[in-house]
């Protein structure tokens, strides 16, 4: 599959590749990151096991999610796309795309997360058949759920995984 590229006026957002490892293990590997995401920093093995996934989600199923760097520099920014995780969760989202993002500390509060996943879900309404998509954060995240928000999501009730009750956003344009 082809290289899907999207730049936006600050960001490129690029499919993975096997040389992100380092970067990717650093960002999964950071306990700012991951406080709200599993609630522990990854290792190396369990990043290696997501960078698979991402790559997977585009060979099976034509999206997923992006690398983002800073157009400027080049460096990396964080992840952000779509994905069909076919969690087990309550209720079922099975079906309709997941939207996620994370990014490294260093870029918090520079608004590369609305920018992203504002790029990803353009994406995803041009080349997706349905416009549309969730999110589940903890409703203890405040930074993601301004995020969210500022992408379009609503609040549509609460989702219950793995034991944790967490708040299920949609947005349906």
């Amino acid at each position: 599959m082809p290289d899907i590229v999207i730049e936006t006026p600050r960001l490129r957002l690029r499919r993975h590749r096997a040389g992100d490892f380092d970067n990717c293990a650093a960002l999964w590997g950071d306990p700012a990151v991951t406080r709200y995401i599993g609630g522990k920093p990854m290792t190396r093995e369990e990043s290696w096991t997501r960078l698979l996934r991402y790559v997977g989600h585009w060979e099976l199923l034509g999206f997923g999610y992006w690398v983002v760097e800073e157009k400027e520099t080049g460096r990396f920014a964080g992840e952000a796309g779509l994905a069909e995780y076919r969690r087990e969760i309550e209720p079922s989202i099975e079906g309709v795309p997941e939207a996620g993002w994370a990014f490294v500390p260093r870029v918090y509060g520079r608004g590369y997360a609305t920018e992203a996943v504002t790029a990803a879900l353009q994406w995803g309404e041009s080349h997706l058949p349905s416009k549309r998509a969730v999110c589940i954060i903890q409703p203890e995240n405040a930074a993601s759920i301004r995020v969210a928000q500022k992408c379009g999501f609503r609040e549509s009730g609460r989702a219950t995984y793995r034991a944790q009750s967490l708040l299920l956003m949609s947005r349906d344009e």
